[in-house]
């Protein structure tokens, strides 16, 4: 019968990624001190400050949709007088 050849890679490959796996594992806890580091205070999200960056993001989702259609339509227009000039 034929495919003892891939079966053979194949558990070659399981046993070379387990290999690899033992060997990341060691590595995993990062090297150096974290002694000097100074953690970051980020302040507090309010409400307004909430709906002010909702209001926001709301604006520029507008602006771009209605920048991508007005492209669309340029490029439609191009090339349905492109098509009409050729006909």
């Amino acid at each position: 019968m034929g495919g003892e050849g891939a079966m053979a890679a194949a558990n070659n490959s399981l046993k070379n990624n387990r290999s690899l796996l033992s060997k990341r594992k060691d590595r995993k806890a990062l090297s150096g001190s974290y002694e000097h580091v100074e953690i970051k205070d980020f302040p507090k999200a309010t409400p307004e400050k909430l709906m002010e960056i909702k209001e926001r993001l709301t604006r520029e989702n507008k602006q771009a949709r209605i920048t991508y259609l007005i492209g669309f339509i340029v490029i439609i227009l191009i090339l349905t007088g492109g098509l009409y000039a050729i006909t």
